[in-house]
């Protein structure tokens, strides 16, 4: 399985809510989830939808299982398709909190899980993101931030999965 992983001293971290939430804790001045309760909950619903719902069903031995059993035309179809569902609901999930970003105008959790994804949704399955125009504006948005550009997958140095 390919996970990321943070290596912090004697600290071994693997998978991205795991990584998120020792951040979180270890740099509490670098707040990743808002202090209001409602928001922090949306933080971790929208974060539980990609992490949960959407991204595990784009990995590369899923797809491959789908290519082999299924077919090899049916791999795309089969990513969009969930990406979708999941899109649909985090379209649902987001109008009404969204500013800037996915929960107001500060970069928290939610939009850590949403970026990679949107990502993939749109360079690697092709997804027309024009029917989700929340997380399509956030995404933008998104695209602006330093960070955000600096962590793209192909600006990665080790990335092999």
């Amino acid at each position: 399985m390919c996970v990321p992983t943070l290596v912090d001293g004697d600290a071994v971290i693997a998978d991205s809510f795991a990584i998120l939430m020792y951040l979180e804790e270890k740099y509490p001045q670098r707040a990743l989830l808002p202090q209001d309760c409602q928001k922090r909950a949306i933080n971790y619903q929208a974060a539980n939808i990609v992490s949960a719902n959407i991204q595990p069903l784009q990995n590369l031995a899923v797809l491959k299982y789908i290519h082999e059993k299924v077919g090899p035309n049916e791999t795309t179809l089969w990513v969009q398709s969930h990406i979708t569902k999941g899109f649909e609901a985090l379209e649902k999930l987001l109008k009404d909190y969204a500013g800037k970003y996915a929960t107001g105008d500060e970069v928290y959790m939610a939009d850590l899980f949403l970026a990679p994804q949107i990502h993939a949704a749109i360079k690697r399955f092709e997804v027309d993101m024009n029917q989700f125009p929340t997380l399509l504006r956030v995404f933008e948005a998104y695209q602006e931030l330093p960070a955000f550009q600096d962590a793209m997958p192909e600006k990665q140095p080790d990335a092999t999965c």
